[in-house]
């Protein structure tokens, strides 16, 4: 714990993507206090036209209760 999933448009590299991945490590052990070893980082790649119907709706607006950062795009 924690395990942390990145939804995202394809096109970013295995390298880019591992930069990432421990990006969001170094700040969980940061903000939280996390050890290293506890943490698990995946990284989906989520076509822009699969993006509404597989993250957008049922991720961000349909759990508004467990979204801490919000987007700064809606979609109709």
């Amino acid at each position: 714990m924690p395990h942390v999933t990145v939804k995202m448009y394809p096109g970013k590299t295995d390298a880019q993507k591992a930069q990432l991945a421990e990006a969001i490590a170094a700040a969980l052990m940061a903000s939280a206090g996390t050890a290293e070893r506890a943490i698990s980082v995946s990284i989906e790649d989520v076509a822009q036209a699969d993006w509404e119907a597989q993250v957008y709706r049922p991720e961000i607006v349909g759990r508004p209760e467990t979204l801490f950062k919000k987007p700064g795009y809606t979609l109709p």
